[in-house]
């Protein structure tokens, strides 16, 4: 299982959240509070309000869902940072359903 991050802006966030979960890509997305994002790019300084997507997923399905997120995102370089799981900590029942996705 892997735990993907990704900051949508809030008009696309509910979206993009839901396009993941209706293509099986994702077992579950949690849309975080706004939050400002304080970053550089082509040499200028941005301060944007973004939601943080915390997204559940087979590492199985890492590719395609980073590949979907990069065709949803409005930027041209969107964060998209995979996270592992520690299996060992987790609850094998939780891990059990996201494993899941997609085998019904």
């Amino acid at each position: 299982m892997i735990v993907m991050l990704c900051n949508f802006p809030p008009k696309s966030a509910e979206t993009a959240a839901k396009a993941l979960i209706e293509e099986q890509l994702a077992a579950c997305v949690n849309l975080l509070s706004p939050v400002t994002s304080v970053y550089c790019w082509e040499g200028e300084i941005c301060v944007e309000q973004e939601v943080p997507l915390l997204i559940k997923a087979p590492r199985r399905l890492a590719e395609r869902l980073q590949a979907r997120i990069h065709e949803l995102h409005p930027y041209d370089v969107p964060e998209v940072i995979a996270l592992p799981v520690d299996e060992s900590a987790s609850s094998p029942a939780y891990l059990a359903w996201v494993r899941a996705l997609g085998s019904t």
